[in-house]
């Protein structure tokens, strides 16, 4: 709303000059980020303790081995964040842009999808009573099929010609491939996995917000780089008309995240339950695709990616197939803790990792 407002003064009133600056995609996003990190705070207090009276917690799924700090209840706070998203969004972004829209999108439909199985969780009391594995894929299936025919199908999206389609790959200058419609259920893949992989990432105070904020911030410089004519053109990326918007948005959650730790942080009162996890993980898994660079995920989102491995091979292949375990506990960080390592140690050390591999991300700007 405040680019609106911005606009119509600047156009109007002689002395409201200084409102050009709406129309710069770096006062809005840092401005932005700010209102989301200041509405996080200001209203965390009241939201938490209105949670808590009304018995929204979260109860561990059990108590064998672990530090009692650990299993102390927590209420659901990804709503909190959500809401401060949201409102930013609406603040400071372009809301008649496609890619605005898109992830305004992804977040409200992740969010209630997150939403629904903190619901049943909190009404049986029970951690396990959520949406079963199945329902949560068809529903996030769902919104990638329709955001990958939007994205593919020309003229809806302010892509060049034949872009859309084309895939990327990092270190490289010139795509790999041009998959036309096999691109449909590269898109589904991507973002039902990255938003699975952060949602399993929420499992310790503080442990997936910060990777978030880390991946979240480098894939807002990616997209200011592909929507700068001249940038993109001397780092030979893909000029995408429109697609800084998604630097607004990107930047908005970066600053959202930074609150939420505020309250997030070792020990903490407030998790971030499904409704944000599937919110983050499913607006990162649609940014990556907006930006053409789907597989920087397994560079900056390798904490994520290891989180979702580790799960996967023991679940599916060890407990499943083989009949045996290769952790203690999957995913790899309540391995860690079954060890005896301490919940700060673990989080400290995945947030260090973190940091190191958006490092090594953005570097692929320039050696490729």
């Amino acid at each position: 709303m405040i680019y609106y407002l911005g606009t119509y003064l600047y156009d109007h009133v002689a002395w409201m000059s200084f409102m050009r600056l709406v129309h710069s995609i770096s006062f809005r996003a840092i401005a932005g980020a700010i209102t989301a990190l200041m509405l996080t705070i200001l209203w965390g207090g009241r939201v938490v303790l209105f949670l808590y009276r009304h018995g929204q917690r979260d109860m561990p799924r059990d108590y064998i081995n672990l530090p009692a700090t650990s299993n102390q209840a927590k209420t659901y706070g990804g709503a909190l964040m959500v809401a401060s998203i949201l409102a930013s969004v609406f603040l400071w972004g372009k809301l008649h842009s496609p890619f605005t829209l898109i992830c305004l999108g992804a977040i409200i439909w992740f969010a209630l999808l997150g939403g629904l199985d903190d619901y049943l969780k909190v009404r049986h009391g029970n951690s396990l009573a959520g949406l079963s594995e199945s329902a949560k894929l068809v529903l996030q299936s769902t919104f990638a099929l329709v955001f990958a025919l939007v994205y593919v199908i020309e003229g809806i999206l302010p892509l060049p010609p034949g872009l859309a389609t084309e895939l990327y790959v990092p270190f490289l200058k010139t795509p790999v491939a041009d998959l036309q419609w096999l691109y449909i259920p590269f898109v589904v893949f991507t973002v039902v996995a990255i938003a699975n992989s952060v949602n399993l990432a929420d499992g310790l105070d503080g442990l997936a917000v910060v990777p978030v904020s880390f991946v979240i911030g480098v894939y807002g410089v990616f997209a200011y780089v592909s929507s700068h004519a001249r940038i993109s053109e001397f780092l030979i990326f893909p000029f995408v008309p429109g697609v800084g918007e998604v630097v607004i948005v990107c930047s908005i959650v970066f600053g959202a995240c930074l609150g939420f730790l505020w309250f997030n942080c070792y020990p903490a009162n407030v998790i971030m339950g499904d409704t944000g996890s599937m919110a983050l993980g499913g607006l990162l898994g649609t940014v990556a695709v907006l930006v053409k660079q789907e597989f920087l995920f397994l560079i900056v989102g390798g904490v994520f990616v290891g989180e979702a491995v580790s799960s996967l091979v023991q679940d599916k292949i060890g407990v499943r197939w083989l009949g045996r375990r290769f952790f203690e506990r999957a995913p790899f960080h309540d391995h860690y803790r079954m060890r005896g390592l301490a919940d700060t140690k673990i989080v400290v050390r995945v947030w260090i990792v973190a940091g190191i591999l958006a490092l090594f991300g953005l570097a692929t700007l320039k050696i490729r």
